[in-house]
């Protein structure tokens, strides 16, 4: 499988891109627009098929990001069946699954950052979007968003996943690059030894709206 990690620099943001490597049919994860550039080079460099763009969860920045990415490419925008939003190609649900040549996506539902957060895992890769990252996790400041579902979701959705699991965020301000389920689930300070109701308070407080 082909793997691609590009950081956007001002704003910390990651976007992904996986390919088959024979049948060189891809897809990109969580493109934001100061990163469409350099993927469109990727995708004609390696001689790919975008076959999906994956949407860990829909603002409208994201939304246009992934349509000016789609008309150039062909593709189509897959997100949460819980957006409801027009600009979605291929709604998903949890424990749907994508095949992109020989290869596969999982869909993990992981509400809470907002109602519609999905995760995406692809053989021992998991990326997450603003759901779970490396040490810390998504706000939930918007009025949408709940942290209690936030807490279910990571806890046991993805810290029931294997330990030597991949993590790759949707962002990181730190420029750290990937993590592991293992190392999250013992060390990431927004969970770890916290009750769910201990994580509801603190991020309900000032200090992380």
């Amino acid at each position: 499988m082909l793997f691609k990690q590009i950081r956007n620099a001002p704003t910390g943001s990651y976007a992904y891109l996986l390919a088959d490597r024979d049948h060189r049919i891809g897809v990109v994860v969580d493109p934001v627009a100061d990163s469409r550039d350099v993927l469109l080079a990727l995708i004609g460099d390696l001689g790919l098929d975008l076959r999906y763009i994956l949407l860990t969860h829909l603002h409208r920045e994201t939304g246009r990001s992934a349509a000016a990415l789609r008309d150039r490419t062909g593709s189509a925008i897959v997100a949460s069946v819980a957006c409801g939003d027009p600009v979605v190609d291929l709604p998903v649900d949890h424990g749907d699954r994508l095949g992109f040549g020989g290869e596969a996506i999982e869909v993990i539902a992981t509400p809470g950052h907002t109602p519609c957060s999905i995760s995406f895992c692809c053989r021992d890769r998991l990326f997450t979007g603003d759901t779970l990252l490396l040490g810390s996790c998504g706000d939930t400041a918007q009025p949408d968003a709940d942290p209690g579902r936030l807490f279910d979701s990571v806890t046991d959705c993805l810290f029931a996943l294997p330990p030597e699991t991949l993590v790759f965020p949707g962002f990181d301000a730190a420029g750290r690059t990937v993590s592991t389920i293992a190392e999250e689930r013992a060390t990431n300070p927004r969970f770890a030894g916290r009750s769910r109701e201990a994580f509801v308070t603190l991020m309900c407080s000032k200090a992380v709206s």
